[in-house]
């Protein structure tokens, strides 16, 4: 969980003026007691109004409420539609974090700012999204945050298999196809993997470091250079 996330929920469970432990909260957010003191203290100095210490319990006077996040009609819809989308296209923890993120947004936007989910006539549909697929996008998507190496076995356009030891570098969205922007170390070059032909995922174990000339920006560099007509080294 992002530290900014985690001091959202932090405020989020202090709600209410009831007396909430460290511990409690620790357990809630799956980080350390002192990890809990020292981002109650942040949020101390920077004025929310938190009363209490360190083996006492904190509270929260009830009034306090997050600035009003001010958004545009249209970059709500525009929310709501992304929001829309990935429910239907991306990974099923994707779609539920997509889900929860416009419940924040909705439960916080000022009643003039608010526009009604069932107002926005844009909606999405993803005929053929099986549910492996959908837990394909999340494991590589964290995969290749945490830059974990990865064996996959993997079916090509002209049906041949093959089992392949990856570095996952990020993903992208077609329209209807994911595909997954890796370095393979058995052709020792980049490869772009659709994510629906892809049968098996594993960790192999260790992670691997941005070694030059295999980060995501050697192969958007190498894109360029193809689209300009230059060859690659």
């Amino acid at each position: 969980m992002r530290r900014a996330d985690r001091l959202f929920q932090i405020v989020q469970h202090l709600r209410g003026g009831r007396l909430v432990r460290a511990r409690q909260l620790s357990e809630w957010l799956e980080v350390s007691e002192r990890t809990v003191y020292r981002d109650v203290a942040d949020l101390q100095a920077s004025g929310v109004p938190i009363e209490g210490a360190a083996g006492v319990g904190y509270i929260m006077r009830d009034g306090y409420d997050l600035p009003p996040l001010m958004f545009t009609r249209d970059e709500t819809v525009a929310l709501l539609a992304g929001a829309r989308l990935i429910r239907a296209w991306g990974g099923a923890a994707m779609a539920r974090a997509a889900e929860e993120a416009m419940i924040k947004i909705d439960a916080v936007l000022p009643d003039k700012m608010r526009v009604r989910q069932n107002d926005v006539e844009i909606h999405a549909f993803a005929p053929g999204m099986t549910e492996q697929v959908r837990a394909h996008i999340d494991f590589l998507e964290a995969a290749a945050d945490s830059r974990k190496r990865l064996s996959i076995a993997y079916c090509d356009l002209k049906g041949d298999a093959s089992n392949r030891v990856i570095r996952p570098l990020g993903l992208w969205f077609w329209g209807k196809v994911w595909t997954l922007v890796a370095w393979c170390e058995l052709r020792d070059d980049f490869r772009m993997f659709r994510v629906d032909r892809i049968s098996e995922i594993r960790e192999v174990g260790d992670r691997f470091s941005n070694e030059a000339g295999k980060t995501l920006k050697d192969f958007y560099r190498a894109m360029e250079d193809e689209n300009c007509g230059h060859p690659r080294g």
